[in-house]
């Protein structure tokens, strides 16, 4: 099982210690790659062409590194949101109708493009609130990580 994660920025070091504490413990289940890539710089009171340009920006860079079999899941705050077995049943069904590759993508401050919401295979939100998109990365491995304890049998998850 190989899961990759696009994300957009990089990560505080208070948030990467816990990231990397959750690769690690995901490590017994699949091989997780976090790719992070470089956030257009931004004024302070951005535009809405600003803000687009970044986003169509950011999008190109993710694209070019998607490859066409990947099956990729953006975090969006507009689409479905899971309980914790919900997102468990979720993700297990697209390992085994996806086989063992899946992507996801978190977006910069300003989220997705419209390009790469295309070709996002589905879309998903982790929450109605908004968080810093470097919490966002840090709750999606624990959710990733409750859910394979779910899908497991294990204890974890109460």
């Amino acid at each position: 099982m190989n899961i990759k994660i696009y994300v957009i920025g990089k990560s505080k070091d208070f948030y990467q210690t816990g990231c990397l504490e959750y690769v690690k413990r995901l490590s017994s289940y699949a091989k997780v790659e976090v790719i992070e890539l470089k956030d257009d710089s931004i004024s302070e009171h951005p535009s809405n062409s600003e803000i687009t340009k970044a986003k169509d920006n950011e999008g190109k860079r993710v694209l070019s590194l998607l490859k066409p079999q990947e099956y990729l899941i953006g975090l969006d705050l507009s689409k479905k949101e899971f309980t914790s077995e919900g997102f468990a049943k979720y993700l297990n069904e697209k390992i085994v109708n996806n086989g063992s590759n899946i992507s996801f993508v978190i977006g910069g401050s300003y989220g997705l493009s419209d390009e790469l919401k295309s070709r996002c295979n589905d879309r998903i939100s982790l929450s109605t609130l908004t968080f810093p998109h470097q919490l966002a990365r840090l709750v999606l491995l624990e959710q990733i990580y409750r859910a394979f304890k779910i899908i497991n049998n294990e204890t974890y998850h109460k």
